[in-house]
């Protein structure tokens, strides 16, 4: 069992002993802090919190968990249910909430769940204030409502305003995508996505629809990263032919995989690339991108004469410096869209909405516009952590080795070399540390990553 307490929330496994996985006393307890952090410090007078869940198996006695400990501290619970992580975040502003938890564990298998902790603007907390989330459930330094104050709970369904919403965006051009007539291909992984993607293509007039894994019962059919060793359905499909694209989203859809219509895929760095190709054409301006992401995002923000940051890893870090430089759009290269005229988070409607409106006025199929990009190849590799493993002590050799060349090291270490880049780091999500590697060529990006993982395995023998 695992318990996980970071950036990215509160995450684990489902069942065990108390502190052991996401249990429900851990759940009633992290969410009591929550709710004691929220009135502490919310800047407005809202009594309400919006809760949203993906579809995973766990999800409906999450949601009764959360809901009546946010009753119990006094606040008004507005639940959507079965709702993407961006409908939730945009819900929140639309309620004038003073919060939002959303229930899930994105990529993770479906034995995970987890506690997304949103502010009164629908976007998550950062380190501070996750931070002292924590400490107050560590201090049990909770007050609940007496009987006449119990908060009551709300049903509302916001799939219909975000995909409204998506639609009113200046550069989403349903009228081009309905006259392109395209034939769409979709792997929801039998969750939420199942639910909103085929409604979001339908209003935007996409008349066909291939459908795969759509029903929404938290039976992942295969391991949910929209990674392409887990795309191989989908990819047989195109292969055959007479389908113009195809979508992958995660489980709770803020990640976008596109594949090609020759199966091939498009690559999830390259969601960003692409999208941001087509929003710098309209409204110039800078990128972000986190540390781990393809180069190919500076490239193309070169291309149009702005400029481009790096941030740390994780959504908040990414919006943080968004704000920070006033970008046009940004994301993390996992496929995670992140377009502020919408809103600040990462937002698989939103790439679709803009990607299909990309491509039916570039008049290319999905490989021809992606062979406008650079090339780059990432390889992304893993060690697992073990509790002898000093990863701060691991860091630190490796950043004094590298000390010659350029080294980042806000978030893990990353270091740039002239044609290549290796970027390590310890895991938001999972108890291991992340070894990614870009070059121009696989070979040479999975050898750059191997000689670190060499490295670290002769610090831990």
């Amino acid at each position: 069992m695992t318990l996980i307490k970071s950036i990215s929330g509160i995450r684990g496994t489902i069942g065990g002993s108390v502190g052991e996985g996401l249990n429900p006393l851990d759940t009633v307890k992290f969410v009591s802090a929550y709710g004691i952090f929220i009135k502490k410090t919310t800047q407005i007078k809202s009594n309400k919190i919006v809760v949203g869940r993906d579809a995973r198996i766990s999800g409906a006695m999450m949601e009764q968990l959360v809901a009546g400990t946010l009753m119990g501290l006094g606040f008004d619970v507005v639940n959507i249910g079965l709702a993407t992580t961006p409908t939730t975040e945009v819900a929140v502003t639309a309620e004038n909430a003073c919060g939002g938890i959303i229930l899930t564990a994105s990529h993770n298998p479906k034995q995970w769940n987890a506690l997304k902790l949103l502010n009164e603007k629908g976007e998550f907390l950062n380190a501070a204030e996750g931070a002292e989330v924590l400490r107050i459930a560590e201090a049990e330094e909770f007050i609940y409502a007496d009987v006449d104050n119990l908060g009551n709970e709300i049903k509302a369904d916001y799939t219909d305003y975000h995909i409204k919403a998506v639609l009113d965006l200046e550069l989403v051009d349903a009228d081009a995508i309905k006259a392109a007539n395209f034939k769409v291909a979709i792997d929801c992984v039998n969750s939420v996505g199942g639910v909103v993607l085929p409604k979001l293509l339908k209003a935007l007039g996409v008349k066909d629809i291939v459908e795969l894994y759509c029903e929404p019962n938290g039976q992942f059919p295969h391991n949910p990263e929209p990674l392409p060793e887990n795309l191989q359905e989908i990819s047989g499909l195109m292969k055959k032919g007479g389908v113009d694209v195809g979508f992958v989203v995660d489980p709770d859809v803020d990640r976008l995989a596109i594949v090609c219509e020759d199966g091939e895929m498009f690559n999830e760095e390259y969601t960003l690339v692409a999208i941001a190709d087509y929003v710098l054409r309209h409204t110039p301006g800078a990128t972000v991108s986190n540390l781990s992401s393809s180069r190919a995002l500076r490239d193309v923000t070169h291309r149009f004469g702005c400029d481009y940051y790096a941030a740390a890893v994780g959504e908040v870090n990414v919006t943080t410096k968004m704000k920070e430089v006033n970008a046009v759009f940004g994301g993390e290269g996992n496929g995670g869209v992140i377009y502020p005229a919408s809103h600040y988070g990462r937002d698989a409607l939103v790439g679709i909405a803009l990607f299909l409106t990309h491509l039916a006025k570039e008049k290319k199929t999905v490989s021809q516009l992606r062979a406008t990009y650079p090339q780059y190849y990432i390889a992304k590799q893993k060690i697992e952590l073990t509790p002898d493993i000093d990863v701060d002590a691991i860091l630190k050799a490796v950043k004094d080795k590298f000390a010659g060349f350029d080294v980042t090291d806000i978030d893990g270490v990353k270091i740039d070399f002239t044609e290549k880049w290796v970027h390590l780091r310890k895991s938001n999500t999972e108890p291991i540390i992340r070894i990614y590697s870009e070059a121009s060529t696989m070979k040479d990006a999975e050898t750059a990553g191997a000689e670190i993982i060499d490295i670290i395995k002769s610090m831990v023998k």
